[in-house]
């Protein structure tokens, strides 16, 4: 199946950003045209139809979500880490399995009542997308879902979205 040999491009970088941290580089999908086509489809086959704006995480969520919002049509509002965008609606802090960090919402990007589906290429321990999930809802929007293409199971990032629509591609 061409998403399985998608997903097997991925590989495990051992300690990065930091000692006993695996970090899972998708930059070997990116590279290959069928690898990110299939794992771009899969992602869409998991939006809610009612979906209108993709809300992309910094940065391999970026990737992803103007594949997606040039691809199905959707608008895409890019979250950014702090100090990236000229005017800032909102800003939501929170943990990472090993430190700390916030994310921004550009001004006037979400309206209130829109469909939005967060996007990113991992979940870990949840937090990114919780924060990504309250700046939308705070500007008013409708979180459909939060899909990912590898969720790393054991650091339990899905209880932090209890009560929303996840969906991964792969799960370790």
């Amino acid at each position: 199946m061409k998403l399985d040999r998608a997903l097997g491009l991925m590989r495990e970088v051992p300690d990065f950003p930091q000692p006993g941290v695996v970090f899972r580089d998708f930059t070997p999908i990116l590279a290959d045209p069928d690898a990110l086509r299939a794992v771009v489809d899969a992602l869409q086959d998991k939006i809610d139809d009612s979906t209108q704006v993709i809300a992309a995480i910094e940065s391999r969520g970026f990737l992803l979500g103007a594949a997606l919002g040039y691809g199905w049509r959707y608008g895409v509002v890019p979250l950014r880490k702090p100090g990236k965008l000229p005017v800032v609606a909102d800003s939501q802090s929170y943990d990472l399995e090993y430190g700390t960090a916030s994310l921004e919402l550009p001004a006037d990007a979400i309206q209130p009542g829109q469909r939005v589906v967060v996007v990113d290429d991992v979940l870990a321990t949840g937090g990114t997308a919780e924060a990504a999930c309250t700046l939308v809802e705070r500007a008013g929007g409708i979180v459909t879902g939060v899909s990912v293409v590898l969720e790393i199971a054991a650091l339990g990032g899905r209880s932090r979205l209890a009560g929303r629509e996840v969906s991964a591609l792969l799960a370790v």
